[in-house]
């Protein structure tokens, strides 16, 4: 990990979760210095101002100000006006259930969307196309179903209420034993 340098010391633990929340973030084909600085903003006690945040992280002003936009699309901070001040100020959704679902939403907005899409597409293909394998049609169409069936399960945990969602979370795999299908080993 990258040790972040800037004119204000940060707490040890802050540190460590920014720089970590960093590299998740990088690992989930997030630009680092967006996760770094939403890291930062989720654990100010105040909103932040775009050079407020760059000294603190050492980073570039530019870089900040392209990360903010990034994070401003992807609904995880908003602007705050802090009266007497005409600059902006930026914190962080800190409702990490809120955080979870909106990161989650835009994930399938760019992954599985275009995947179910292009999906559909292949199976069309394939169904007419009289030189196409039947194993490779049959396996385009499970890949297809499955897909669909997760976006499925995703929109409707989606309408389930928090405290359901964390009791069927709590449940865990005791929850299978409650289905008909009969106990899990």
């Amino acid at each position: 990990m990258t040790e972040i340098t800037g004119k204000k010391k940060l707490p040890a633990a802050v540190e460590r979760f920014i720089l970590h929340w960093g590299d998740m973030g990088d690992q989930w084909g997030v630009n680092r210095s967006v996760s770094q600085i939403h890291g930062l903003l989720y654990l100010a006690e105040a909103p932040m101002t775009a050079e407020d945040i760059a000294d603190t992280l050492g980073m570039a002003r530019s870089n900040v100000s392209n990360s903010l936009k990034e994070l401003l699309a992807w609904n995880l901070i908003r602007r705050v006006p802090i009266l007497g001040d005409r600059r902006d100020h930026y914190e962080a959704e800190t409702d990490i259930w809120e955080v979870a679902a909106r990161i989650a939403a835009r994930r399938k907005e760019r992954e599985l969307d275009p995947a179910i899409a292009a999906l559909r597409a292949c199976v069309s293909d394939a169904t007419d196309d009289p030189t196409i394998n039947p194993v490779a049609s049959k396996r385009l169409k499970e890949m297809l179903a499955f897909t669909e069936l997760a976006d499925h399960w995703f929109m409707q945990m989606l309408k389930v209420p928090r405290p359901r969602l964390v009791a069927l979370m709590r449940l865990g795999e005791k929850i299978a034993n409650l289905l008909p299908l009969g106990k899990v080993k």
